[in-house]
């Protein structure tokens, strides 16, 4: 493999919105995101479709947004959601079990993606079944020493447990966590009584963490390093979807940091373009150039 690649890693799937379906899943979006700074050549969706039409037209949406992917066909139907959106735009999720993205496997051609990764982004939600928990453990492990592991939590519905959180937190070196799931990572691990920032003060130690990024909503966001915080307002906009939007904050901060942008400098990008995709229909709209550079 020519080029070190940054990666998206997990659930490969349909948000079947009141309008119609759209590609989704965090690893497609997360890549595209990071793709729209570092190049779609450099980014990749990790990974796993049926043997069905849906995946097909997975394929075609993939390509339509010139994004590369490394997705085994397995025979299981291709992952779907139905999503539902409330007066606020704020989506809630039904996610189909036993799907193709549950059975990611651990082919040779990952593992090269592996072994030629700049950067990983991966979640607790991939890694509710066990064949795709252990493969992503795979790919992690094998990872060079100094590949950038983002462990986006994504805590939907009851897909998750205290023990994938702590491995998925030993594997990674920045932790990305909204308000919410704060909360009940502070009930599971036994401080609910800290408030928001010491939470993620003892989280950051805890786990020897380069980075915590925190999002909070409409009440900002803070990035921890050791010894510094950063914190940013969320900007005001008219929002038309909020599906995506936490991807592509994630996506544009790593790309930001990659290309060795400062941490303050980064986070302020990565609000503007998570503000951005929340005005726009879906999870992949195209940034404008003021925000792309």
């Amino acid at each position: 493999m020519e080029k070190r690649l940054v990666v998206g890693l997990g659930e490969a799937l349909w948000d079947v919105l009141p309008e119609g379906k759209k590609l989704g899943g965090a690893p497609a979006n997360f890549a595209y995101h990071a793709g729209q700074f570092l190049g779609q050549e450099n980014t990749i969706a990790v990974s796993a479709l049926g043997e069905d039409k849906l995946a097909d037209e997975t394929i075609a949406a993939l390509e339509e947004h010139q994004l590369r992917y490394m997705m085994p066909r397995v025979p299981y139907p291709t992952g779907t959601v139905q999503v539902q959106l409330d007066e606020q735009g704020i989506p809630t999720y039904d996610i189909r079990e036993n799907v193709a993205w549950d059975n990611i496997p651990f082919t040779p051609e990952i593992e090269e993606i592996a072994h030629n990764c700049r950067a990983v982004c991966f979640g607790s939600l991939a890694q509710r079944n066990i064949v795709s928990r252990a493969n992503i453990h795979r790919f992690l492990d094998a990872t060079p020493q100094d590949c950038v592991k983002i462990f986006d939590i994504n805590l939907r519905q009851n897909f998750y447990s205290k023990e994938v959180i702590q491995e998925s937190m030993r594997r990674c070196n920045i932790l990305k966590i909204n308000d919410e799931e704060l909360v009940i990572i502070g009930r599971m691990f036994g401080y609910p009584g800290l408030d928001i920032e010491n939470k993620c003060w003892l989280i950051l130690g805890k786990y020897d963490l380069d980075m915590l990024v925190l999002t909070c909503g409409t009440n900002g966001s803070y990035v921890f390093t050791p010894g510094q915080m950063s914190f940013q307002e969320t900007p005001k906009v008219e929002v038309a979807d909020t599906v995506g939007a936490g991807d592509s904050f994630t996506g544009s901060f790593c790309a930001a940091i990659l290309s060795g942008k400062p941490v303050a400098e980064a986070h302020k990008l990565a609000v503007e373009v998570s503000a951005f995709v929340c005005t726009q229909n879906g999870a992949m709209p195209t940034l404008p150039k003021r925000l792309v550079g």
